[in-house]
């Protein structure tokens, strides 16, 4: 009873019994310190604080309509008493009716008329006309006082007030404003004419024109700035800018009718009225508080999803920043388009968040990760319902027609798809509402056809994110995983015994890969660079050797490294290349911390005595710390291993391939990654299946009778037949 007490203990604290693990100890993970849970709070903090402070606060009118176009939400009831509002062209036009008899003031200069004329009887007396009789004296001073009687306007002004069709003046006397018809008044020009030409029976022109007439005439009536700009607003003022009411509680429009001119007035006089009762500073804080409430609350259910379904993802800084920055960024466009009116939100391509989720990390956080978005998204907007119902059903749309992105054409299926499915939930919520086909608003579908030809813009913006983020696509793996590529071609020539192995293990890893529900396509490629350290050293390696061993002449400490350095020379090979980091990490774990036993085992024969340097013999490592790596690790060495079987029976590969695997598990080589027992036990049965169809025994082809062969091959005897 004790031991097996033991057993379950010992069993309770290997990591292969748990059903999931980490990608490492949890001591090790970058938010295991306090600098770390710093970083972590610090970027959500960060996160909440850039959502709120671009939160539309102003009250919006939140409807979207247009003349001719039916409304699309439920009935609209006013909640307050407002006026309906004319146009703009109304207003303007009434205005400039009124402004048409209007007439500017201006006041009378009594001195300069008295000036005037005194400075040309005190010329005339001094003897300055010449020859000038005195009884012109007494006409022009008679002319003089008429015309300054009447007024005279500056001419630039009378000219203006002409071309304005200005009817009148009104000149200020006292108390009193006296219209004048524009007609009436004089400019200088028109008083010099007027005087010269008023008798020219009796009076010389010529005797006139040498009194230098121009020099005693000037504009006696001056504009009354003040008097004029407030008679023009008194006019303007009388001008009603409403030309009804709706009463609080009165129907403006119901769902599904056509917004008619009239609506329309009374729609956008609501939305005036609205925005301009709001004061922004009143309620400021109540409502900023709201809304940290709201996305802080969002925020954190993404994290209690993460610590309950997917803490390996935020354990990783690169996959938690990816997530988060999706799920800000449309949430942040969507504000900048409601707040600036910028196009329509349904032109926004919300399902690249779902995909670029679903391709970097699963299918559920993918749909945790849209509802998050919409549900942010959707704050803004008046009529946010329709628009959750929407947007997800072309989220769920792309994670079920995206699987794994390797192909151009897989984006254009998954675009269309998401397209039909928004279209068909958009058409179904009008049709509910009681919209008819005929008054459907097939702009918004205009819109969601521009929605899916913007996620075609995915494909690039993933080679963008792999860099900004470090992440590696299905689509750089299958890139990778070309045999022309430079770094593989080469090996195929210089080491053609270790690329057919590479060749080998990469379809035996997909192979179990693909049973115990790992990535085939990631073990596949990292399974073909694995061992691209031996192109330095290829004849050390028993696939590339002819007959001749080099090991022979060296001790075997010295080959141990040789061997060893495959792993640390392939790294270098995988900088100069440029490999991904997921592909690297196949370079350092296909061996982990094992050790090179056949050497390690030879030295230990011819030195019984004395114990070895571990140190020489043993791998850099580290071990395995995902699925993948510990199914290369495991493939790796079974099919080497599988190289020198002389029996390929069903029992031998069998014992082979649990020997090999049984050890590494035995060794703790799998204790850092999240590989199960379950999984280990499938990955077995693939092997041995693998190997056996690998290894079949061939049918021997029979030796033609050579007996047979030479009378088939004999001349036929002719035979004629007929008369002798």
């Amino acid at each position: 009873m004790r031991k097996f007490v033991a057993i379950i203990k010992t069993l309770q604290r290997t990591p292969l019994a748990k059903k999931h693990f980490i990608m490492s100890s949890e001591s090790s993970s970058p938010f295991s310190t306090l600098k770390g849970w710093f970083t972590l709070g610090g970027t959500l903090l960060a996160v909440v604080v850039l959502l709120v402070y671009f939160l539309p606060r102003d009250t919006k009118f939140g409807y979207e309509y247009e003349q001719g176009r039916p409304w699309r939400y439920n009935s609209l009831i006013a909640t307050f008493d407002f006026p309906i509002y004319k146009t703009q062209e109304e207003v303007e036009t009434e205005r400039d009716s009124a402004l048409k008899d209007f007439q500017p003031f201006y006041t009378k200069n009594e001195q300069t008329a008295k000036h005037q004329i005194m400075a040309f009887r005190s010329d005339f007396l001094t003897g300055k006309f010449k020859d000038v009789p005195v009884n012109y004296l007494y006409h022009i001073e008679r002319l003089l006082t008429s015309v300054y009687s009447v007024g005279i306007v500056d001419s630039e002004e009378l000219a203006n007030m002409a071309r304005d069709l200005t009817p009148g003046i009104k000149v200020v006397e006292g108390t009193e404003a006296i219209s004048h018809p524009l007609q009436s008044l004089y400019s200088t020009r028109s008083a010099y004419e007027y005087v010269v030409y008023a008798d020219t029976f009796h009076y010389s022109r010529r005797v006139l024109a040498r009194c230098n007439l121009n020099n005693y005439l000037e504009p006696n009536l001056s504009l009354d700035s003040v008097k004029t700009r407030s008679a023009r607003e008194d006019v303007i003022a009388s001008v009603s800018p409403a030309s009804g009411m709706v009463q609080s509680g009165q129907r403006i429009i119901d769902r599904g009718e056509i917004i008619s001119a009239e609506q329309y007035n009374i729609l956008q006089s609501f939305e005036n009225e609205l925005v301009r009762r709001n004061d922004p500073s009143e309620g400021f804080w109540i409502v900023i508080t709201g809304q940290t409430i709201f996305v802080a609350c969002i925020i954190i259910s993404v994290m209690i999803y993460l610590k309950l379904f997917r803490r390996d993802y935020l354990y990783s800084p690169h996959t938690l920043w990816l997530l988060v920055s999706l799920i800000a960024l449309f949430p942040l466009v969507t504000y900048f388009l409601v707040d600036h009116k910028f196009y329509n939100v349904y032109m926004v391509p919300y399902a690249i968040i779902p995909i670029f989720v679903r391709i970097f990390m699963d299918s559920r956080t993918a749909f945790m990760a849209m509802v998050c978005s919409v549900i942010l998204s959707s704050f803004a907007l008046h009529a946010n319902y329709e628009f959750i119902i929407v947007e997800m059903m072309g989220g769920m749309a792309a994670i079920c027609a995206l699987k794994d992105l390797t192909e151009r054409s897989q984006l254009v299926r998954v675009a269309f798809f998401v397209f039909l499915a928004m279209a068909v939930a958009m058409m179904g919520y009008d049709l509910a509402q009681g919209i008819d086909f005929k008054h459907l608003d097939s702009s918004t579908y205009i819109y969601l056809a521009v929605n899916g030809v913007l996620l075609l813009f995915a494909y690039p913006l993933m080679y963008l994110i792999e860099k900004l983020f470090g992440f590696t696509s299905s689509v750089t793996l299958v890139e990778l995983s070309n045999t022309n590529n430079a770094i593989l071609r080469r090996m195929s020539k210089v080491a053609q015994g270790t690329f057919v192995h590479s060749l080998q293990v990469a379809n035996l890893a997909a192979e179990v890969a693909d049973k115990i529900g790992a990535k085939p396509q990631l073990v596949r490629t990292g399974a073909l660079y694995h061992d691209i350290g031996k192109m330095l050293n290829p004849a050390f390696f028993t696939e590339n050797q002819t007959g001749i061993n080099p090991h022979n002449e060296i001790s075997e400490e010295q080959s141990a490294q040789i061997i060893i350095s495959h792993v640390t020379e392939g790294m270098k090979l995988a900088e100069k290349y440029h490999l991904p980091k997921a592909i690297r990490d196949f370079i350092t774990t296909h061996h982990g911390r094992s050790q090179v036993k056949y050497f390690y085992i030879q030295w230990k024969n011819k030195h019984p005595e004395q114990e070895p340097d571990d140190k020489v013999f043993t791998y850099p490592g580290p071990n395995p710390f995902t699925r993948e790596q510990a199914i290369l690790m495991m493939c790796d060495a079974v099919e080497a291993t599988s190289r020198s079987l002389k029996d390929f029976s069903e029992e031998s590969i069998k014992e082979l391939v649990n020997r090999i695997v049984d050890d590494q598990v035995r060794s703790g080589y799998f204790t850092e990654c999240p590989i199960t027992f379950r999984d280990i036990a499938d990955a077995k049965r693939v092997l041995v299946e693998s190997l056996k169809t690998i290894y079949h025994t061939r049918i021997a082809y029979p030796e033609l009778n050579k007996k047979a062969d030479a009378a088939r091959h004999q001349p036929r005897r002719k035979y004629f037949f007929g008369r002798n």
